[in-house]
């Protein structure tokens, strides 16, 4: 009762306010149209200074933050949005989307429709988007199809559009079809504005077209592919290569062969490879040999394996040899991971795809040798495996596990145990049709292979679920009991696996129960992986049984866990339990808060120390404190040195922050994310995630746009200098520390980008 009064005094409140700023508003324009009535002489006036603006007040800005990271939605955060000040309305906008309550929808509306703040609009379209409530979705219709409404309140409110349909249910899908087409009306009437369209709208309806995914979205965004703007291009080949679509196919080709721009070439690549366009094939080869670009060659490799026509192999063999010199040169002076590492392994996964089951004596050879200086690439093992799965199994290590002392020194690297088990689980794929007869016995050598492994005390946490998951694939009548046997195992990463593949098979007693048992050890890890990934597949065995094991989480100290619990109750039926979630009980003190704060309009840097080379990254504390502030205190506690970039995907991310190396772990505890308009640019630097508010020390740097993520991954970042270095990183290359500084800002400079516009270059940054 309590808490419903709360709620209506928190309307009543909102709808007084909203009216207070409107008529305020009216009695403004009222005065100023009377004292400038004809025949009125006016005495000059000197111009005033304008005022320093000043910031959201200490106090407010910290009722703020510790709402949004308490997911807290109450009077204290609702009244703030009909503050008096613009900027306390926008702040406390952003915070409400956040949070993702679906109770602050009706005053986020009320400010979208009403408040006479153009920023205030559209930030409140923007959180609308993130709060993902369809009972948003008439309002932003309305606002993106608003003739006298400003551009960046449009933009901002189909953003919200394609985050609110992406999140619909199945069940919703005409309704999401219908909010669809109000996307793709908006990009058409963008069009038609030719040559001066939005540029603002056009980026982010792009963006939401690509979430949307309406029908017809490609004929409407392939018209955009001939747009003068290089980043409209760009949007709308990434947005055509997500969508899958087939639409503009010869614009692309020339983009491709053509385009100026490095980026557009990329994306053009990925889009005729996703629409497997064989009229490509000669310009695809041509740019996976000798574009001057990286991004460009790799995403053309990538189209010619789409492609699948063995006539590509020669050419990627031919440009793999002349890597290879430059690669065994930079081994020689001393690079333990080359730069071409990247792109050789690209080309092994390509080459993986023309040939499989072919026993090309070239691509062997090949693989023989870069094996020998990369023994640890899931990537090699993985395309020998495919090329020649009978010679594959018959080599070094695989035809020597006997020997005692081989083994031994295999499960000592962890990495080269996991790459090889990944390789092995390819080979149950491969049909006799495609192998012939023996492969049924090649797949049973494959087998025995990985039980011995699972069951050697000596094989390596990390290696555990890879070896399991290989074995999964081969589907054994007794897996289940070698997964519910790991449900004991010390590991959490490696229990969180056993429980995800028990939840992939059929449900049964057993394994509900193995499950459920499991359970209440997991509350005691630091990670909770297992935690999360056991609720997950006892909701799967649909059980009276299992349901009550699920709800024994509902009291758990960890708010993501007691999420996920009352979530899958409400999809099983088995009560509504969300009142039980929140509020989220912080691990952050005052003093953290006021530490954090205390950085908002200051300079604050990191230098990133590696194997490669230094780069500089421009934290950006004003637009996600918390997250900022959570890497300051792990980097100047040392926490990422010697630590590696374990996930590297060229023309996509470089990923580091890992202690554990697999990419499972993490410091122990997770932060809230901090979503924010700051748009992943090349360079832009975010917070990993599993999920939302799962954010810990892993983080990633970009290597080109990549709208997909705007608005789902919190951006704390962006590099300012050194990016040649980001670009050279490969796997396992080590950040040796991380040095931050803090001072006060240049007021010249701003921290963010406006939507729609790309910053400016300076020299030597990018």
């Amino acid at each position: 009762m309590q808490q419903n009064r709360q709620i209506e005094n928190l309307k009543a409140t909102g709808l007084v306010n909203a009216c207070v700023i409107i008529a305020v508003f009216a009695c403004t324009l009222i005065l100023g149209a009377w004292s400038e009535v004809p025949g009125q002489q006016k005495a000059p006036q000197r111009q005033p200074k304008p005022a320093p603006i000043k910031p959201i007040p200490d106090d407010v800005m910290l009722r703020i933050v510790r709402a949004e990271d308490e997911r807290r939605w109450d009077n204290d955060l609702g009244i703030l949005l009909f503050d008096k000040d613009a900027r306390v309305r926008v702040r406390a906008a952003l915070a409400a989307g956040r949070i993702g309550d679906e109770r602050a929808t009706a005053s986020l509306t009320a400010l979208l429709q009403t408040d006479m703040e153009e920023s205030v609009r559209a930030m409140s379209a923007f959180a609308l988007g993130e709060t993902e409530s369809a009972v948003a979705a008439a309002a932003l219709s309305d606002a993106a199809q608003k003739v006298k409404e400003t551009s960046e309140v449009r933009a901002r409110a189909i953003e919200a559009l394609g985050k609110i349909i992406a999140a619909l249910p199945k069940a919703d899908e005409a309704r999401g079809q219908a909010l669809g087409q109000v996307i793709l009306k908006t990009l058409d009437d963008e069009l038609r504005r030719s040559p001066k369209p939005n540029r603002a709208v056009v980026l982010l309806g792009l963006t939401a077209a690509l979430r949307a995914r309406p029908t017809g979205a490609g004929a409407i965004v392939a018209k955009f592919l001939s747009s003068g703007d290089v980043r409209v291009r760009g949007d709308a080949a990434n947005t055509l290569a997500r969508l899958r679509a087939k639409d503009g196919l010869e614009q692309l080709r020339l983009l491709l062969a053509s385009d100026t721009d490095a980026v557009v070439r990329a994306n053009a690549a990925r889009v005729l490879g996703a629409a497997e366009d064989t009229a490509s094939l000669d310009t695809l080869i041509a740019r996976a040999s000798n574009d001057t670009d990286e991004r460009v060659r790799v995403s053309s490799i990538r189209a010619l394996a789409s492609l699948k026509d063995a006539r590509a192999a020669a050419s990627l063999s031919n440009r793999a040899s002349t890597l290879m010199s430059a690669y065994r040169a930079a081994k020689a002076s001393g690079s333990e991971h080359p730069r071409e590492t990247n792109e050789l392994l690209e080309i092994a996964t390509s080459l993986s795809r023309l040939l499989a089951n072919t026993s090309d004596e070239r691509a062997i050879a090949w693989l023989r040798a870069f094996r020998e200086m990369e023994s640890a690439s899931p990537e090699i093992e993985i395309a020998f495996a495919r090329i020649a799965p009978f010679i594959y199994l018959r080599e070094t290590p695989l035809n020597k596990l006997a020997d005692e002392r081989l083994r031994a020194e295999m499960m000592r690297d962890w990495r080269r145990v996991s790459a090889l088990a990944q390789a092995l689980s390819e080979i149950s794929g491969i049909s006799a049709e495609a192998a012939g007869s023996g492969i049924v016995s090649l797949q049973a050598d494959a087998q025995i292979i990985l039980r011995s492994w699972i069951d050697d005390s000596s094989l390596p946490a990390q290696a555990a679920p890879d070896v399991l998951r290989a074995l999964a694939a081969f589907k054994g009548s007794d897996f289940n009991q070698v997964l519910r046997k790991q449900m004991s195992a010390k590991d959490v990463v490696v229990r969180a696996t056993a429980a995800e593949l028990l939840g992939e098979l059929q449900p049964d007693e057993a394994n509900a129960r193995a499950l459920a048992e499991a359970l209440p050890a997991s509350t005691r890890d630091e990670l909770n992986d297992a935690s999360l990934s056991i609720l997950d597949s006892l909701a799967k065995q649909k059980s009276p049984a299992a349901n009550e094991a699920i709800k024994t989480m509902l009291d758990s100290q960890d708010n993501l866990v007691r999420r996920r619990a009352a979530t899958l109750l409400k999809a099983n039926g088995a009560g509504d339990f969300s009142q039980r979630v929140a509020p989220i009980s912080p691990r952050n003190t005052a003093g953290d808060y006021a530490r954090a704060l205390a950085r908002l309009g200051k300079s604050v840097r990191a230098v990133v120390s590696t194997d490669k080379g230094a780069f500089t990254i421009e934290l950006l504390p004003d637009d996600a404190p918390l997250n900022v502030d959570n890497f300051v205190q792990l980097a100047q506690s040392g926490y990422f040195n010697n630590i590696t970039f374990h996930r590297v995907v060229p023309n996509f991310v470089v990923q580091g922050g890992d202690p554990r190396g697999d990419g499972n772990g993490g410091p122990g505890y997770q932060i809230r994310c901090e979503i924010n308009e700051v748009t992943y640019e090349r360079g832009a630097v975010g917070m990993a995630l599993s999920g939302k508010d799962t954010g810990g020390s892993q983080w990633f740097v970009t290597h080109s746009p990549q709208p997909h993520l705007d608005g789902g991954y919190t951006v704390f970042g962006r590099v300012v200098a050194g990016m040649e270095v980001v670009d050279r990183v490969a796997r396992g290359d080590r950040i040796s520390k991380i040095t931050v500084t803090e001072s006060a800002r240049d007021a010249s400079k701003s921290s963010t980008t406006p939507p729609g516009e790309t910053k400016k270059k300076r020299t030597g940054k990018p």
